[in-house]
């Protein structure tokens, strides 16, 4: 009898062994490196081919794992339970291989394989991608079987699973992932901030970064071409405006180049230029474009400045081709621009703010996380929490912030000292 079981321990062990592998290809493939698998096929590396042809199917995979795994478990348990109380019947022989099955299963089965995989996860996916797809393949019917079975059941409790969504999209896994490597300090706050950009392209419209209509500065097309060309060089832009008879009324686009070449043909003659012949067409773009869109505009039309304008037609504001880039990379400043915009340090930590910074500008210039959801600026923000226009000296505290109106002009909140993140203790 003794020997019999001796016999059946080379069994129950390898019944164990395979049982870890199917432990360590869970873990590894559900934490290998996408990205990594990708360009290790398109490199024509096979492990990796096969890797991502297992996470393309992801449910399939765990699927034949987990049955793999419980099958092998739950035998060589069965096994081990026969054998030893053959050898001490009874409830002590019971209690034995439940220890020993438990140790076995807990140390070589579960903790090290799975620490194995995550130390290793694209390496130990690849090694054991090959096995694992036999094992689908192997398995596949009783897959389908189980999961016909699954969302049959779930159906009668509301859940459909064929019309849910990803749980976690790509962007915003993309998103966390750059968000932990910065807080584990592998990604600097710079690049964390020009990635997070490049994400919020599809998630913003343009009325959220464009220049508002009260600060657009244009020019009157009927005035005199020589009051027109002072006021043009005067300017810090080289693309502005023409109206004529109210702001509303855009009807071109001076660009400073198109009338210094204008300038230099006519010879000294400055007063027979014609600025509507040399001005260029408006473009209009509804308030709602989202920014990713009208970026592959401006570079497909190989155009850089648009008119925003609302539901009504009313202009809104503009939007330049170096708005949405600054989105990306952050203020881009020339030798015509101001170092720093409306955000200004001071010696305790706090800011004093324009009321038309916007919340994404003052966030990067401070890295701070004030939300931006509910209002583009900051004196938005305010009027937001406030529920009110607030008037000069109140204060108030919003998300860890304490914000004080310095300035306001009628209905325009203009200047604001806002303090740093605030502690607990602080907010009290």
């Amino acid at each position: 009898m003794i020997a019999a079981a001796w016999a059946m321990a080379p069994i129950i062990l390898a019944l164990l062994a395979v049982s870890a592998v199917f432990s360590a290809a869970e873990t590894a493939l559900t934490r290998a490196s996408r990205g990594r698998m990708h360009q290790l096929e398109r490199e024509g590396d096979p492990a990796a081919r096969r890797v991502n042809r297992l996470l393309s199917d992801q449910e399939t995979m765990i699927g034949a794992v987990l049955i793999g795994y419980n099958v092998l478990n739950i035998l060589s348990s069965a096994l081990a339970t026969t054998v030893i109380t053959k050898v001490i019947p009874g409830a002590y022989g019971v209690a034995l291989a439940t220890g020993v099955m438990t140790v076995l299963v807990v140390v070589f089965v579960e903790v090290l394989p799975k620490t194995l995989a995550i130390v290793k996860a694209d390496d130990v996916a690849r090694a054991l991608s090959g096995p694992m797809l036999w094992a689908v393949r192997i398995l596949g019917p009783v897959i389908s079987a189980i999961q016909w079975i699954v969302r049959r059941t779930l159906r009668l409790f509301g859940v459909n699973l064929d019309d849910e969504a990803d749980v976690l999209a790509a962007h915003e896994e993309i998103r966390g992932a750059v968000n932990y490597h910065h807080s584990e300090g592998a990604v600097e706050t710079r690049d964390r901030h020009m990635l997070g950009g490049v994400l919020d392209l599809s998630e913003m419209d343009v009325s959220q970064i464009m220049v508002h209509r009260k600060s657009i500065e244009m020019i009157d097309a009927d005035l005199p071409i020589r009051e027109v060309i002072t006021r043009a060089l005067e300017s810090d832009h080289t693309r502005l405006p023409l109206f004529r008879g109210e702001p509303e009324n855009i009807v071109g686009v001076l660009h400073a180049k198109d009338l210094a070449r204008a300038m230099a043909a006519a010879e000294g003659a400055i007063d027979s230029i014609d600025i509507s012949a040399i001005a260029r067409p408006p473009w209009f773009i509804p308030d709602t474009t989202i920014l990713k869109d009208q970026l592959n505009a401006f570079l497909k039309a190989r155009a850089h400045f648009a008119l925003v304008v609302d539901e009504y037609g009313a202009l809104q504001g503009l939007v330049t081709l170096e708005d949405i880039l600054e989105e990306i990379v952050g203020e881009i400043n020339d030798e015509h621009d101001e170092a720093v915009q409306g955000v200004r340090r001071q010696a305790d930590g706090s800011v004093h703010v324009d009321g038309d910074v916007t919340v994404r500008d003052l966030n990067r210039a401070m890295d701070w996380n004030l939300p931006d959801d509910h209002a583009v600026t900051v004196a938005g923000l305010v009027i937001h929490e406030a529920r009110a226009i607030p008037e000069p000296g109140q204060k108030f505290l919003f998300h860890h912030h304490r914000f004080q109106i310095l300035r306001r002009q009628r209905n325009q909140i203009t200047a604001l000292r806002v303090s740093p993140p605030l502690a607990r203790e602080e907010e009290a």
